[in-house]
């Protein structure tokens, strides 16, 4: 299954529920996001986690469980219900049907029943609707630097913050520099939660915990930044990263990356992990020399070339710049995105820590990557009210809200 899974349970019983939790925390294709032991409260759990699938089991209280199923089918009818029941009683079935469960199996539930539910459940639990009904999947764009100092990181804070003006789209930011990343810096916040509490937590990661080690900026996007302390040891294997960006995924509809430099296991991890790759470059000898390198390390990879998007940044910082026509003779590809130099712009809006697509609107620059933005998605195009949001409030995410 291409997507992971959003996963609510609800059983009065502690020993069974806490049977599934174990079993649902240990399958990658699942995320639970709320466990609920009342049938009562189980329909505000559902408002606010808003899951693919509910898992309702009914042994404690049947009646008051098959009343729950016909609510959540009316109240949440993108949420799909499956039943867990040790009753084999026909008529308790039939009910469960008939109020809109789309599964009933056998407790204790066994994995490989569960996962060949979900199997066929695969295309009503997977599909995201946008606001003009054709099905979106979650898009992963990474940004990957030609050298340092090419401007990956105002790049993706300020395609993040364009990205999320659009009501229709959800958008975390993600800093795999770890050892020198400052987004945190570019969006002026000081976040509670970094990637290494993520890593730390990996193996009881749920929706909830996620949730928190994200810091919500004003103009919509979500960050998730790298460790406080510098430390020569990778917070977290390949896989586990993989994990991470799918369980966002499930939540969001764009993930900017902004990987390191080191292009290690990690930032492999993220580029394979990615529907479009920018690599950012400056019309400058090292610059374009290092694009080729790395134009060279993604063939090793199956299909990571195919996703390359050059992006020439900067364009008008030097008289005696290369010129475009040659850096893609140089590059063998099409320059898909060129961003102007506006320096002071961008000076600015770095000590000031607002993005400048907020800070000057107006701006050759803020157009240019609003340009981006709308080609990587391609509804912002359309899309009279996705004008960069004016004003910043310093929210600090879904911990307790305040300014600096």
């Amino acid at each position: 299954m291409s997507n992971v899974i959003r996963v609510a349970i609800v059983d009065p019983v502690d020993f069974s529920r806490n049977e599934l939790k174990t079993m649902l925390l240990g399958l990658d294709v699942v995320w639970l996001v709320a466990d609920c032991q009342r049938f009562e409260f189980f329909p505000d759990v559902v408002a606010q986690a808003q899951p693919d699938l509910a898992l309702v089991v009914l042994d404690s209280n049947p009646a008051k469980g098959l009343e729950l199923i016909g609510r959540i089918h009316a109240d949440a009818p993108d949420c799909s219900v499956l039943v867990v029941s040790s009753s084999t009683e026909g008529s308790l079935i039939l009910q469960a049907m008939r109020n809109g469960a789309k599964e009933f199996l056998a407790a204790p539930l066994k994995i490989d029943d569960f996962l060949s539910a979900l199997d066929r459940l695969r295309h009503l639990l997977t599909g995201k609707t946008s606001v003009d009904g054709q099905v979106r999947a979650s898009q992963v764009i990474a940004l990957a630097g030609a050298s340092g100092g090419v401007g990956c990181t105002s790049l993706a804070i300020n395609l993040g913050c364009c990205l999320a003006q659009r009501a229709s789209n959800s958008v975390s930011i993600i800093d795999l520099d770890l050892a020198l990343g400052d987004t945190d810096v570019w969006l002026d916040i000081i976040p509670d939660y970094t990637i290494q509490d993520v890593a730390d937590n990996i193996t009881r990661l749920d929706y909830s915990l996620l949730k928190r080690s994200l810091t919500k900026h004003d103009c919509g996007a979500y960050l998730l930044p790298r460790p406080a302390d510098m430390d020569i040891r990778l917070p977290m294997s390949a896989d586990e990263l993989r994990r991470v960006i799918a369980l966002l995924k499930s939540t969001f509809s764009h993930l900017v990356i902004d990987i390191g430099k080191s292009y290690g296991d990690l930032d492999v991890a993220a580029l394979e992990s990615s529907n479009t790759i920018l690599l950012v470059t400056q019309l400058d000898l090292p610059s374009l020399r290092n694009a080729v390198r790395l134009l060279q390390f993604f063939h090793r990879f199956e299909g990571m070339t195919e996703k390359v998007r050059i992006v020439i940044n900067r364009l008008g910082l030097e008289e005696n710049q290369i010129s475009v026509t040659k850096a893609f003779e140089t590059l063998g590809h099409e320059i898909f995105a060129q961003i102007p130099n506006e320096y002071s712009a961008m000076v600015e809006s770095r000590n000031s820590g607002v993005p400048v697509v907020m800070q000057a609107p107006r701006s050759k620059l803020t157009r240019a990557i609003q340009q981006l933005a709308g080609r990587l998605d391609e509804s912002l195009l359309s899309d009279p009210k996705a004008d960069p949001k004016k004003g910043r409030k310093g929210l600090f995410g879904f911990l307790s809200a305040g300014s600096k």
